[in-house]
C-alpha cells in the first residue's frame, strides 16, 4: 500500500475540499466519513482516487479549532489558526455583541485576537465607530485602525509568522483587506474555484492564502464568509465568563459558586457594573450569552 499524501485544506464547499499538497498541487478531495469534520486549515492525509482527486483519510491533530455552534449544529470555520482578527468598519454599522462572541470563542481556544477597524478614511464616521469600540479597549483588547484601500502595513506586520483568520460581518471589508495583503488572492480564488468546479456557487467556507514571504516573513491568511450570527452553545459558563477579560479577576468572588449574576446577593460582577468597572453593555451581553448557555444545556439534557 502506498504512503498517504499529506496536504492542507485551503478551501471548502459542501463536502468538497481543495487540498494543497506539499509539492504545490491542488486536488479536489472528499472525506471518507459521511459526516464531514474537515475545516479550512486542517492538515490532512489523503489517498489518490485519480490524478487530480482524492479521499481524505485522516485529519491530523489540530493546534486549534475556531467554530460556532447553536443548539442543533456546529459550523467549523478554520483550524490551526494562531490569531483571530475581528474586522469591523466605520460603515456599515457593526454589532459589538457579535465582536464579543468572536472574542469569547477565540479565548476558549487560547487563540490571541485583535480587532481591526477598517475604512478609517471615512473620517466623518470614524468618531462614532471608535466610541463604540471603546468598551473593548477598556476591557483590554487591542484595536488597530486602518484603511484597506490606503495602507495595511500596520496589520501586515502583525500577521508575520501567523496563520491568521479574518472574521466579521458582511460589508466590513474583509475581502478588500485580503486583496491588499495577498496581491494574487483573486487569482488564487479563481484557481481554487476551478479545482472545486464551483463556478455556479457564490459562497464557500473559509479560504486559506499564503502570505508573501518577502513582506511578512511568511505566514498564512484565512478569509471567511461574513457572519450574521455566532452561537456559543459549545462553551461552558466558565469559558464564557473568562472570555470577558475585564472581569477575570472577579470570577469566583461572588457569594454563590453557581451565581448567574442576575439577582443573587453579593454578586461581584453586578458590583463591578454598578461601580462603572464593567460596562452596562458588556454586562448585558454576558447575561445574554449565559441565558443561551442554559437553554443549550437543557436542550442537550432533553435530547
Amino acid at each position: 500500500m502506498s504512503q498517504p499524501l499529506t496536504g492542507t485544506v485551503v478551501a471548502a464547499f459542501g463536502r468538497q475540499y481543495a487540498v494543497r499538497l506539499e509539492d504545490g498541487r491542488e486536488l479536489l478531495c472528499v472525506p471518507r466519513a459521511k459526516k464531514s469534520e474537515v475545516a479550512c486549515g486542517d492538515a490532512v492525509e489523503i489517498a489518490l482516487t485519480s490524478a487530480d482527486q482524492g479521499v481524505i483519510e485522516r485529519i491530523r491533530e489540530r493546534s486549534s479549532l475556531f467554530y460556532r455552534a447553536d443548539q442543533w449544529k456546529e459550523k467549523l470555520i478554520a483550524a490551526n489558526v494562531s490569531q483571530v482578527v475581528v474586522v469591523v468598519a466605520t460603515e456599515p454599522g457593526f454589532s459589538d455583541e457579535l465582536i464579543t462572541r468572536c472574542l469569547v470563542a477565540a479565548d476558549a481556544q487560547d487563540i490571541p485576537a485583535l480587532i481591526v477597524l477598517n475604512k478609517c478614511d471615512l473620517v466623518a464616521q470614524l468618531p462614532a465607530a471608535r466610541a463604540q469600540l471603546e468598551i473593548f479597549v477598556r476591557a483590554g483588547h487591542e484595536v488597530l485602525a486602518l484603511s484597506a484601500r490606503e495602507d495595511v502595513a500596520v496589520l501586515r506586520n502583525r500577521l508575520a509568522g501567523h496563520t491568521s483568520l479574518l472574521v466579521g460581518q458582511s460589508g466590513m471589508g474583509k475581502s478588500t483587506l485580503t486583496n491588499a495583503l495577498v496581491p494574487d488572492a483573486e487569482a488564487r480564488t479563481r484557481e481554487i474555484s476551478a479545482v472545486l468546479d464551483s463556478g455556479k456557487h457564490t459562497t464557500t467556507h473559509a479560504r486559506l492564502y499564503p502570505l508573501p514571504a518577502d513582506t511578512t516573513s511568511g505566514g498564512f491568511l484565512i478569509d471567511s464568509p461574513g457572519l450574521q450570527s455566532f452561537g456559543l452553545a459549545h462553551l461552558s459558563q466558565r469559558e464564557i465568563e473568562t472570555g470577558f477579560l475585564e472581569i477575570r479577576p472577579l470570577l469566583g468572588s461572588c457569594r454563590f459558586r453557581d451565581c448567574q449574576h442576575l439577582k443573587e446577593p453579593d454578586c461581584a460582577l453586578r458590583a463591578a457594573r454598578d461601580a462603572g468597572d464593567f460596562s452596562e453593555r458588556r454586562y448585558a451581553t454576558l447575561l445574554q450569552l449565559l441565558d443561551e448557555h442554559r437553554v443549550a444545556v437543557r436542550h442537550r439534557l432533553e435530547h
